[in-house]
């Protein structure tokens, strides 16, 4: 647990971010009679009107199912939807267009590189090294896998500042590991991880990586081949896009030595009783008709992000963050959940002795919707000595005006524990 972060100056809002927030219809609401403050972007994101009218275009016009029709409808929704597959293999700079597997989410991801590449793979005597920061989704497909299969699952530890202890994963990183899945940004304490290297050092070893990228992606740029991971997954709805679409980037030569992880249609060359054979990569993962609108939509949220340009959001939010985290370190009764040199989008904190969920309750009443609970982190709050923290989480539309209100709101709720 930390409290303390340097004085900062109230950030000044780019002209281009103030337009933006224009285009976010549910911002101009109102929340119990108060101006709405939305700080629950980690947990999902808000949709800019071009994004729900995309969504609205495509069931007004080109309602059809895809890739199986020769019909004007299928064909424009065929069209529309693979374009937005090339949007997602531009926005993450992946080598083509097959690398991009349209998936439900960050969590379908990870549980169909397990299913998929990492299972047939693993002897009993073989390790998957996770960290003590990971989400839920990039812990729990990994013990169900090392259940089925016999082998070990290795935890990198986090020190009090909410830092990765990069010795022990040094010691860590030896040859029986067969994976390395690794968060990019911590949901809860907003780490930013220097992941580069770390991936560096695994392909070096010959271990497959993953970097789940489910809070970065959306506050920074991103490229896989920069990184070097073999797969990288993240979350529509964590990006501006619509909930139940998300991607697995996976590495071709990888991606095609890959059994399917469920079968279907569309997803096959040929079917008979005595056999079927599997379209190459990445139909061969998608089986079944998909989140068709989900995925053009996510198409148009990723164009939304790279008009306004993810280094002038990175630059912003950067400013925001570290102003955010300063004014709350300030509130005496307040303490942050650790203190890492480079945060990004999340600060989770404690009040006193109040439970998570009442702060939470509190702060409703004031407009201001934050998260509290363990943020699918439940390790991360046991080896911090913690049930649950409240956690404000921003986007590039928050302002410095609501970290501010979310102070004024904090302090008054922290009367209320005196």
């Amino acid at each position: 647990m930390s409290q303390t972060a340097k004085p900062t100056t109230v950030p000044t809002v780019p002209p281009a971010i103030v337009a933006a927030r224009e285009d976010f219809p549910i911002l101009r609401r109102s929340a119990h009679g108060k101006p709405l403050v939305y700080l629950d972007n980690a947990a999902s994101t808000q949709k800019p009107q071009q994004v729900i009218d995309a969504i609205t275009r495509y069931y007004e016009h080109e309602n059809a199912n895809i890739h199986r029709g020769v019909h004007l409808l299928s064909t424009e929704a065929t069209a529309a939807y693979e374009a937005a597959r090339g949007k997602v293999a531009r926005f993450l700079n992946a080598v083509d267009d097959s690398e991009i597997v349209f998936t439900r989410g960050a969590t379908e991801s990870i549980n169909l590189v397990a299913h998929s590449y990492l299972e047939p793979l693993l002897q009993p005597s073989d390790e998957i090294l996770i960290s003590h920061m990971e989400h839920h989704a990039n812990i729990v497909p990994w013990q169900l896998l090392a259940e089925r299969t016999g082998a070990k699952l290795k935890i990198i530890p986090v020190a009090d500042d909410g830092e990765l202890d990069l010795e022990t994963f040094d010691q860590l990183l030896t040859e029986r590991v067969k994976l390395f899945a690794i968060v990019h940004v911590s949901n809860a304490i907003g780490t930013v991880n220097d992941v580069k290297p770390l991936l560096a050092k695994a392909k070096a070893r010959g271990i497959a990586t993953l970097l789940d990228a489910a809070q970065s992606v959306q506050h920074m740029p991103v490229d896989v081949q920069d990184l070097g991971c073999d797969f990288l997954v993240f979350s529509g709805h964590k990006i501006f896009a619509p909930t139940g679409i998300g991607t697995l980037y996976g590495r071709r030569e990888i991606l095609d030595t890959m059994r399917p992880y469920q079968g279907g249609g569309d997803m096959i060359s040929r079917v008979s009783f005595s056999g079927t054979t599997y379209k190459p990569p990445p139909s061969r993962f998608e089986a079944g008709t998909p989140h068709i609108a989900g995925g053009i939509a996510l198409g148009f949220a990723l164009d939304y992000l790279s008009q306004l340009g993810l280094e002038t959001i990175h630059a912003y939010e950067s400013e925001l963050l570290a102003y955010a985290a300063s004014q709350l370190a300030a509130i005496p009764e307040l303490n942050l959940l650790g203190n890492p040199r480079h945060r990004s989008g999340a600060i989770s904190f404690t009040l006193q002795e109040a439970h998570p969920h009442d702060i939470g309750t509190i702060l409703d009443t004031e407009g201001i919707a934050i998260r509290a609970g363990h943020h699918c982190c439940e390790p991360l709050h046991q080896r911090f000595g913690l049930n649950a923290t409240a956690r404000a989480s921003f986007a590039f539309y928050n302002t410095p005006a609501e970290v501010d209100a979310l102070v004024v709101a904090l302090k008054k709720a922290a009367t209320l524990f005196a």
